[in-house]
């Protein structure tokens, strides 16, 4: 069994773990912000064995996200994290998975879970709102 890296790991309040193990500078941002963030009640670093079948291959989203609205914790999000939101920058087969992610969660959730690919908290939340 490979041992884990942990110069890749952060130190989580949020988290279902106490530390996240991420893929990128850009996720270890975002989960400093969701760690500091009083909207958050708990998130989730979906493993590799979660996936959504597509045509194209299998899909694995990066994130599952509770929000607190109000005093009920009801919206919840799975996200995926991209340095950058270009088309352009995201290879044909992982933009397909993507849209087919976006059907699969707007099929099954009528609206009770969302999904959409983020390059940071701040477009997290304009989504959320």
């Amino acid at each position: 069994k490979p041992k884990e890296d942990f110069s890749k790991a952060v130190k989580a309040n949020h988290h279902i773990y106490d530390y996240v193990f991420t893929d990128s500078k850009n996720e270890r941002d975002f989960v400093r912000e969701l760690d500091t963030s009083t909207s958050v009640v708990v998130y989730a670093k979906l493993p590799r064995g979660f996936f959504i079948p597509t045509p194209v291959g299998n899909y694995n989203p990066d994130w599952a996200i509770a929000f607190q609205e109000g005093k009920v914790k009801h919206v919840y999000f799975v996200a995926e994290t991209k340095g950058s939101m270009s088309s352009m920058d995201l290879r044909k087969i992982e933009e397909s998975k993507i849209e087919c992610a976006r059907k699969f969660f707007a099929k099954i959730t009528s609206d009770q879970v969302k999904y959409d690919v983020v390059d940071g908290y701040g477009k997290l939340m304009e989504l959320v709102a």
